[in-house]
């Protein structure tokens, strides 16, 4: 189908008059056509709307859907698996392999964009060895990102690198340049988390020029978000805000509210580092409500733990307790241990300075734990913050300090 608006609009069109007069099959016909074409331009809400209009008239798989990728692209999880399962048991039931693991692959990546990693590796374990069947390769190069996206999340680099790797080529045989845009933007990302940030921004500017190329109004939005967050990584806060300031207002045009909310909450700490604390505030208070409203639990927490330093930066620490303390369990919750270890330094620090050292050294030695679990690089200088502190008490008591460890 052409991708000329004039045109979309005549098919639009023809589709709203087959709802009204009940002809189900064109309706089905034409809106998995512009569908498919508003879906790779980021018109999501048109595609809900669409979607749901032909879903009227009687049950059909490729309306849950595209029903589906619009809700997960615009922060609605929930909602989007249970179309992704519908859509599923159709297509099985109709012995639909390419578009059964296709299904298996979006539904992955609902659950790694909540951060539910096994889930996401299930599904997309299901789904290769049947894209790979069709020889869909297409499918297979975005499956074998998504792959390389939960071992990112997993904080396995170097494997999420190799699975980029093998995504990288395929995705340029085949010739689809959003999700080329996309994968170079993740490994940019990796790169930010390996410390090399030249590497990221390489990565990253690669991504840009790919997604305006293309015009992934999305892609777009992401990657400039990305390279704010390498610029505060700088602490170069002035091209951060500029970077945050060009991908805030595109977020806001697709409907994407959970990036929207990441790329508040990232302004926010760039306030933060200036010291503008009632910015940085601001800021933050406009992430959390969105943040809650796509059920984003693991960004709620980092955004609660930031408002928190905030206050505590303020000497108001009674609220800064009150903010930790509610980004602790969620950060339980999501199994997000180096969060939680990051979280409960904060309560530990509060702890010292009012000279609560036995509080304080109760939280550093949950905090030592989780970081020795995940082997974590501040294990060493937080482990001697402990020890300082375990001094200090038995000076203060005037005994012996306790063995090492925690």
């Amino acid at each position: 189908m052409a991708t000329d608006p004039r045109a979309l609009a005549r098919w639009a069109e023809v589709h709203r008059l087959a709802v009204a007069g009940a002809q189900a099959s064109i309706a089905r016909d034409v809106g998995t056509r512009v569908c498919l074409v508003w879906l790779h331009t980021s018109r999501f809400a048109a595609v809900e709307a669409m979607a749901t209009a032909t879903l009227t008239l009687s049950a059909d798989a490729n309306a849950f859907f595209h029903r589906a990728w619009a809700l997960s692209s615009t922060g609605r999880p929930w909602p989007a698996l249970r179309d992704y399962q519908r859509a599923l048991t159709m297509y099985q039931q109709a012995g639909d392999r390419g578009r059964e693991a296709a299904t298996f692959s979006n539904m992955g990546l609902v659950y790694a964009e909540i951060g539910d990693w096994r889930r996401a590796l299930d599904f997309y374990g299901q789904a290769l060895p049947v894209l790979r069947e069709v020889g869909d390769r297409a499918g297979e190069a975005a499956t074998l990102s998504n792959v390389g996206g939960v071992h990112a999340g997993l904080g396995d680099w170097r494997r999420a690198l190799d699975f980029y790797g093998q995504a990288l080529p395929v995705l340029r045989e085949v010739g689809d340049r959003a999700s080329e845009a996309a994968t170079l933007s993740n490994v940019g990302l990796v790169y930010v988390r390996l410390g090399d940030r030249q590497q990221a921004l390489d990565f990253f500017h690669r991504s840009l020029a790919v997604a305006r190329e293309v015009g992934d109004r999305v892609g777009e939005g992401v990657t400039l978000n990305n390279i704010g967050l390498v610029y505060a990584g700088f602490e170069d806060w002035r091209r951060a805000l500029d970077f945050y300031g060009q991908a805030l207002p595109i977020r806001r045009e697709v409907g994407d509210r959970a990036g929207e909310a990441a790329t508040l909450h990232n302004i926010g700490g760039v306030y933060a580092g200036l010291g503008d604390r009632q910015q940085a505030f601001d800021h933050y208070h406009q992430a959390l409500p969105i943040r809650r409203e796509v059920g984003d639990r693991a960004g709620e927490a980092v955004t609660l733990n930031n408002i928190g330093q905030v206050y505590a930066g303020l000497g108001d620490r009674k609220r800064a307790l009150d903010h930790y303390h509610q980004a602790l369990p969620i950060r339980r919750e999501v199994g997000d241990r180096a969060g939680e270890a990051v979280t409960r330094y904060n309560i530990a620090m509060l702890h010292r300075a009012d000279g609560d050292l036995d509080q304080a050294i109760q939280e550093l030695e949950h905090v030592v734990d989780l970081e020795r679990q995940i082997d974590h690089p501040d294990l060493e200088a937080d482990t001697a913050v402990l020890e300082q502190l375990r001094r200090q008490r038995a000076k203060d008591h005037g005994s012996e300090p306790p063995p090492a460890g925690p």
